[in-house]
């Protein structure tokens, strides 16, 4: 959930329980107002009809009059030196409904007779008038909380551009194209200083990178030389007719590290070019020319093991790689297919323009995912001779080139794709 969206949620979240309560307290405070004036109505009309009643001319009369608002009648109740006041709802024969009204009673003493005053107060026009203006408010209210609303998000985003800004050009980063980086000056602080030390940090990352970067080609570059010579010294001497056959197999199985190291130090310096970008895509090679190009060069290992391949090829398959990669790739993918094979085993190439597949049976279990494609992690489970560098610059190639590499392990088979 985004920030800004976020901190509107939380917002509205707060506001509405105020509101709500506001407008309770709002309706409950009319409402008593109301109820408040009427019944000083209703006093100030009862004090004006005890005037009217003590002043009356009538020998002993016996009132008894009845309406909707006015009630005077004869009781044996005793007076009441203080009136009653309260909420009662009276029968409206026009509308056949029931009407809310406010009542006092008191009994009175006219002429030496005791009589019950009964006085009311229609609250219908009363209650339309809170309604009308709580309805009023409500929609007051429901406007005055979208403008907030509205208003937040629209400061709050205004307020957050420079943050986004600053976001997205980190976003866009990329480790081996690292520029330097001019963050945009704010009105802020706190924008700022997250921006100073954003720019402080790329710069020294990229001062990082570049180091390392430079070691690892100069040290591939500068070892190549001495393990050259290496091993053609070594080379001589197995030559050497004079030496004992100790002495040979000694000298042998340092000649074979050396080509192992050789290798390695290849593979390294190939992995530092991917990833610096070296090979840009000029061309776009014929991949099922490379993938026949290489089951004849590997045809005496196939022939050995007694392989059986199993081809489904397109005419042609141009893919946006450069040349030389193409060939890594097929050759480390195939190779490590018939590498790992068993003996009559089976290898399955599917290539179309946009896919292509290699599978291959192995007694060997299937590669964990948390080490297929690292470095220096095949010599477990079976995986010896190998410095795990093969899968590694395939997955390299597949980042670089924004290719996607599965793999999965079905039936004794394992299955590697690359899809455009």
């Amino acid at each position: 959930m985004k920030l800004l969206t976020k901190t509107t949620l939380y917002f509205l979240l707060i506001m509405l329980p105020v509101f709500t309560a506001g407008a309770f307290y709002l309706y409950a405070k009319f409402n008593t107002e109301i109820k408040y004036e009427t019944d000083e109505e209703l006093v100030n009309d009862k004090l004006q009809w005890m005037r009217y009643l003590d002043t009356a001319s009538v020998n002993n009369p016996v009132f008894s009059i009845k309406t909707p608002e006015f009630n005077l009648h004869p009781t044996t109740n005793p007076v009441q030196s203080k009136h009653n006041l309260k909420g009662v709802n009276i029968y409206q024969e026009p509308e056949n409904t029931y009407a809310p009204f406010r009542q006092l009673t008191q009994v009175i003493r006219v002429n030496n007779k005791n009589y019950e005053l009964v006085l009311r107060k229609s609250l219908i026009e009363k209650d339309d008038l809170v309604n009308n203006i709580i309805h009023v408010m409500l929609v007051a209210f429901g406007g005055l909380l979208l403008f907030v609303l509205l208003s937040n998000w629209l400061i709050s985003k205004s307020v957050w551009k420079p943050f986004y800004r600053s976001l997205d050009k980190i976003q866009q980063l990329q480790l081996n194209k690292l520029e330097s980086i001019v963050f945009e000056h704010t009105a802020t602080l706190e924008f700022n200083r997250l921006n100073t030390a954003l720019s402080a940090m790329t710069t020294r990352i990229h001062g990082d990178y570049t180091s390392m970067k430079e070691l690892t080609e100069d040290a591939a570059h500068e070892m190549q030389t001495p393990l050259a010579i290496a091993q053609s010294k070594l080379e001589l001497l197995l030559q050497d007719d004079t030496l004992s056959e100790t002495q040979q197999n000694s000298i042998l199985a340092g000649y074979d590290e050396l080509q192992r190291l050789s290798r390695l130090n290849h593979n390294l310096l190939l992995l530092a070019k991917i990833e610096n970008q070296q090979y840009p895509v000029t061309e776009q090679p014929d991949l099922c020319t490379v993938v026949e190009k290489y089951l004849l060069l590997f045809e005496e290992l196939i022939k050995e093991k007694e392989l059986h391949i199993h081809k489904e090829i397109t005419a042609t398959a141009p893919w946006p790689l450069h040349p030389a990669l193409t060939d890594i790739l097929v050759s480390n993918l195939l190779g490590n297919a018939i590498k790992y094979n068993y003996p009559q085993g089976n290898i399955s190439i599917r290539l179309t323009s946009d896919t292509f597949t290699i599978s291959n049976t192995s007694h060997l279990p299937e590669i964990p995912a948390n080490v297929l494609f690292q470095r220096f992690k095949k010599h477990n489970n079976g995986y010896t001779n190998s410095n795990g560098l093969g899968l590694a610059i395939v997955k390299k190639m597949a980042d670089s080139y924004h290719f996607h590499l599965t793999y999965y392990y079905t039936n004794g088979q394992h299955t590697f794709k690359i899809t455009l």
